[in-house]
């Protein structure tokens, strides 16, 4: 191999690049090594092409920059996982797509929807996500996470899996509504512990956000979940260290470090951050309500089956591929900062300098941020090492695609989280405006983006506490707490004037009853008995077998009043109420008399608690399972030994907004309503919470100002 050295004129997409390149070997083969990953256009008839992938040199004269080819393959790959994901969502369990911390905080409230938290749900959700996160959407895999905790918690919960074959004796012991509960809200902490590495910040987002009830032994039991999770992920990122896990661990438990010194402020400085959580507020406010928009538009084309949702998230996997691939060609190349040297640009590995179209020693800065991981675009965000490492441009483009392909891309049949679109996007927007205060600030670009990011998740998701904690567990900078609580707060305050929070939005939209920990103002002109729905079905405390079947088979309710009669009292009172699920369990069991009478001794001695056990998703009885002959139709059951004899009741004239407060506070499930003179029937209704919401009790009565 001969030495030489040559200058050579090379023309790339964009603008023409003269420079001289000194090559120190020529190869017997011809070609020459460059470390150059140009992109570029099909060039044929030219002796002084280069083109070269990665680090891979080519010949001389086969040099044909494939353009062209490079999108379709990556847009093939991106569409190829997207499909993946769509499909697992699509066929398998549709309850897996969006970030499902609604329906995790939906459950925590009370509302048992089907499906959300099944063994199905949670494959889906893992393995969608992986799919989704790798196909280059705008999406995040913290959403995900929690509701992946979730769906472990209650499968632990409930005893495991008799349809999988795992089920383990022990955990009946948790078969209770209340140790549920429990364990799913340490779940969801558990996935925004590993999702954020922020174990304290798991805490709190599960007693700010996820929890409707809390009490002092569940914030020692989520404590103590988040400390394993944190010893666990701590095991793993040493055991990876060498790199042989991919980019897993990258910076250790602290993911975004920007502690870089002491953190100077003046009153300019303030109004910059006031002026930041106003705009983050009111884009935070938009973002929700264009989020609105499109998931209801989105509802009418997944409506029309499993194949309309994968071909909508096809259509957003090209769109989101285009812009990815597109938009990096109106940026222009860059000289890599000083002291970069082997890092800038990356070639063939993962680095936060991508080089794109550009000339050696020049990255796209554009193209760092849209061709990168989002972990890798949120430090370079992030950082302060240079505050020209990203043009102006290149900020407001890179915002305006993360906001609206965010947007876009929430509500279609894939896990998708929200946090780390609208991290991106304020991140950026932050920077931003870092670069436009540059000369009248102390502060540098990089916290300015750690501001802005927190102003937009303040406008988005109207967390506070949580939020605070875990950006600070973030990025290791304690230092910017009171500028971030300060951010923070200025943006949910602005955001609040305008709508709801993202998660309450989407509950709302989803048909959710959801309770609210605080009465609507219109409750405080009606009263308890205005809302009762009617007509009220009750049963004997000795009934009639036929009489509980007809009733179970042509109502879906899950209460039944039980009323003391005579010949067994003087006069008619309230027993208490049966569940739905305890009577199908009596009526499998065939504990009938012929007679009229009393006979719950005995039942109670056939009986066993564990029959009574709440069910897991699809486990339990439903009409349909019995078979009862016409002769046991006659028959009669005692129903006072699965009877609540002391539930929970009101008088009819109770306030309703009082009556709201009470169900809320105490997790109820049925209230039951009361009159208020003797001679009456015992019972006049029963609440539930269908009855406190909005849509029913306006539908009642019109004439209501809903805010007054």
């Amino acid at each position: 191999m001969d030495d030489r050295s040559e200058n050579h004129d090379i023309e790339v997409e964009g603008g023409n690049y003269a420079y001289e390149r000194k090559i120190s070997g020529i190869l017997d083969d011809g070609s020459v090594g460059f470390q150059q990953p140009l992109l570029a256009r099909n060039r044929k008839n030219t002796t002084s092409q280069i083109a070269i992938v990665g680090a891979n040199t080519c010949p001389i004269e086969s040099l044909d920059y494939e353009y062209f080819q490079a999108f379709f393959a990556f847009a093939g790959c991106n569409l190829i996982l997207a499909t993946a994901a769509a499909s697992l969502c699509a066929f398998i369990a549709p309850a897996a797509a969006g970030s499902g911390i609604p329906e995790v905080k939906a459950y925590l409230n009370g509302i048992d929807a089907y499906s959300i938290l099944a063994p199905s749900t949670l494959f889906v959700k893992i393995f969608g996500s992986i799919f989704g996160v790798a196909a280059g959407f705008v999406v995040g895999k913290e959403g995900p996470m929690v509701h992946t905790g979730a769906c472990i918690a209650n499968l632990l919960g409930q005893g495991g899996s008799r349809k999988y074959k795992l089920t383990w004796k022990w955990l009946r012991f948790f078969k209770n509504d209340r140790d549920r509960r429990d364990l799913i809200t340490c779940g969801a902490a558990a996935g925004v512990a590993a999702a954020f590495r922020a174990p304290v910040g798991g805490v709190l987002f599960a007693l700010e956000e996820a929890a409707s009830w809390w009490r002092s032994a569940l914030l020692w039991r989520t404590f103590f979940t988040t400390a394993v999770v944190a010893v666990v992920l701590r095991s793993l990122i040493e055991l990876c260290r060498s790199g042989r896990c991919g980019l897993f661990g990258k910076g250790g438990l602290i993911m975004f470090d920007v502690n870089s010194g002491p953190v100077l402020y003046s009153t300019p400085d303030l109004l910059a951050v006031v002026f930041l959580g106003v705009v983050g507020g009111v884009l935070g406010s938009l973002y929700n309500y264009l989020v609105d928009k499109v998931l209801r538009t989105y509802a009418l084309i997944n409506e029309r089956g499993p194949g309309f949702k994968v071909m909508l998230v096809m259509a957003v996997s090209i769109l989101s591929s285009c812009c990815a691939f597109g938009l990096p060609w109106l940026s222009p190349c860059t000289p890599c900062p000083v002291g970069t040297e082997g890092k800038c640009p990356s070639v063939g590995r993962a680095g936060i300098y991508k080089s794109f179209q550009c000339p050696p020693n020049h990255y796209n800065d554009l193209s760092s941020l849209l061709l990168n991981t989002n972990d890798d675009a949120i430090r370079s965000l992030f950082t302060s090492r240079s505050e020209n490492e990203f043009q102006i441009a290149t900020l407001a483009i890179f915002f305006f695609f993360v906001y609206f392909l965010g947007i876009i891309t929430y509500g279609i049949a894939i896990p998708s989280g929200l946090f780390i679109p609208v991290i991106l996007a304020g991140a950026s927007y932050g920077r931003l405006v870092g670069r436009l205060l540059g000369p009248v600030s102390q502060l540098d670009v990089g916290l300015f983006s750690l501001l802005g990011a927190a102003s937009f998740l303040g406008g988005t998701m109207r967390m506070t506490v949580s939020l605070c904690v875990i950006l600070l567990e973030l990025t290791n900078n304690l230092l910017m707490l009171p500028l971030v609580m300060l951010v923070l707060l200025i943006s949910k305050t602005v955001a609040d004037c305008f709508n709801k929070g993202v998660y309450d939005q989407i509950v709302t939209m989803k048909g959710l009853p959801y309770m609210e920990d605080h009465a609507e103002p219109y409750m405080r002109n009606l009263v308890a008995k205005d809302v009762v729905a009617g007509p009220l079905l009750s049963f004997s405390r000795v009934e009639k077998v036929g009489v509980i079947w007809q009733a179970l088979k042509m109502t879906s309710h899950n209460g039944f009043p039980v009323i003391d009669e005579p010949p067994f009292t003087e006069a008619s009172e309230l027993c208490g109420i049966a569940l739905r699920s305890h009577l199908l369990v009596l009526l499998q069991g065939k504990r009938f008399s012929k007679q009229k009478t009393t006979f719950g001794s005995q039942i109670l001695r056939s009986c066993k608690a564990r029959d009574f056990a709440k069910a897991g998703l699809g486990k339990g009885l439903k009409i349909e399972d019995l078979v009862i002959s016409g002769e046991e139709m006659e028959m009669y059951v005692d129903l006072h030994p699965i009877t609540n004899t002391s539930p929970y009741t009101v008088l009819e004239t109770l306030s309703l907004a009082k009556a709201a407060i009470l169900f809320r506070q105490l997790g109820l499930r049925h209230l039951c309503v009361v009159p208020k003179t003797p001679g009456r029937p015992p019972i006049v209704g029963i609440l539930t919470r269908h009855d406190f919401m909005p849509e029913h009790v306006l539908g009642l009565y019109p004439h209501i100002d809903p805010l007054k």
